[in-house]
């Protein structure tokens, strides 16, 4: 195979994989689920360091019921990851895309606003 230097050489496009309306979907719900500003603030949360459920909860000052119910969401979702230790649950972004997304919006919403006229 030719590399033509494109990032995606020899492989699909991820923007190719928007053709599929079951892709489509599944992104949209995705982004949906990180829509909701507690789920968004226990994303934040542990995108550096492992935490428990009870850390997550006093943090942010949620019950932590609640915290469990949108960690299960989460973590369904394969945004979270949980690692149990003895009898406690510690939970991190599931991977670097996960992380990556997130840094990136953050990125986006701090740079300067740039209005093109038309």
């Amino acid at each position: 195979m030719i590399d033509s230097g494109t990032p995606y050489a020899g492989t699909q496009s991820p923007l190719a994989a928007l053709e599929s309306i079951e892709a489509v979907s599944e992104l949209a719900d995705l982004f949906q689920l990180m829509a909701d500003a507690s789920r968004l603030r226990i994303i934040l949360t542990v995108l550096e360091e492992k935490k428990s459920v009870s850390d997550i909860a006093a943090s942010l000052a949620l019950s932590q019921p609640l915290v469990s119910h949108h960690l299960r969401l989460l973590r369904a979702a394969r945004i979270l990851r949980s690692e149990r230790r003895g009898r406690q649950v510690f939970y991190t972004a599931a991977d670097d895309h996960i992380r990556c997304v997130i840094e990136d919006m953050l990125t986006h919403i701090q740079e300067p606003h740039h209005e093109e006229h038309m």
